[in-house]
């Protein structure tokens, strides 16, 4: 306001400056990732509309300064994500990005990912039973997978009871990947030593270092399979795939 401004001799120039900001803002369609965008008139609520120009996409969208709710944002999916195997929890990541938590276990629910082998031939390979659980304690879900040492990758995984048939399971899985191994280590539980009988078979802990230890990144990464905590999984389904998504980012 001119008139805040103290009474000045005539002689005395009041001079002031404005300064204009140009923004530029490049857009990328948040389905395709093109940058052919152009506008496409206006929402009912008078917000911005832009169309993608790519002949396999022509999504509409809104851009994400112009939106209200964080939970529509391009790149909140890969966030919730990238969190989700970081070892936080889903309310927290609610409540650190500011999105529902019905927002977080959409983006679980729908991720798709599976792993692939980065070899045929391995020259060890570890195996090892992970114990967890769905809703309950009682509900004891057992992870059996094969891991390589030098690669630090899970190879192959299954899930089922702590019993023969499980482990077999998982040497079947390695037999249909095509992948071959010099020798294969395990603990001395019974089933693995039935399982693996017809292979070259290192049994103890001495043989299985580099597995225990991922057995200790997974409980770190993971949120639902930490120690002493309250997160847990109450779907199945979630369960599978928050381990599937936690698998493919550390291979």
């Amino acid at each position: 306001d001119l008139h805040s401004f103290p009474t000045r001799r005539s002689s005395d120039l009041l001079s002031l400056y404005f300064c204009f900001v140009k923004v530029e803002i490049e857009l990328y369609c948040p389905n395709c990732q093109s940058a052919k965008i152009v506008k496409n008139g206006k929402k009912p609520n008078g917000k911005q509309n832009y169309l993608c120009k790519n002949e396999k996409c022509g999504r509409q969208f809104i851009g994400d300064h112009n939106l209200t709710y964080k939970g529509c944002h391009s790149c909140i999916n890969q966030k919730i994500k990238l969190m989700l195997v970081r070892g936080v929890g889903i309310r927290d990541i609610s409540e650190i990005e500011k999105v529902s938590i019905r927002k977080v276990l959409t983006v679980l629910a729908k991720s798709d990912y599976s792993i692939v082998p980065k070899k045929k031939h391995y020259n060890n390979i570890e195996v090892d039973e992970f114990w967890t659980y769905v809703q309950k304690k009682e509900n004891k879900q057992w992870l059996i997978y094969a891991y390589d040492r030098e690669t630090r990758e899970i190879i192959a995984y299954v899930w089922g009871k702590r019993d023969l048939r499980t482990a077999n399971k998982l040497r079947k899985q390695l037999k249909e990947l095509d992948i071959t191994y010099d020798s294969i280590a395990t603990d001395d539980w019974k089933s693995f030593k039935i399982t693996f009988k017809e292979d070259k078979h290192l049994i103890g802990k001495t043989y299985t270092v580099g597995i225990e230890g991922n057995n200790c990144k997974l409980r770190h990464r993971i949120k639902r399979a930490f120690r002493r905590t309250c997160c847990f999984s109450k779907k199945l389904s979630n369960h599978f795939k928050a381990f599937s998504l936690a698998f493919f980012y550390i291979n």
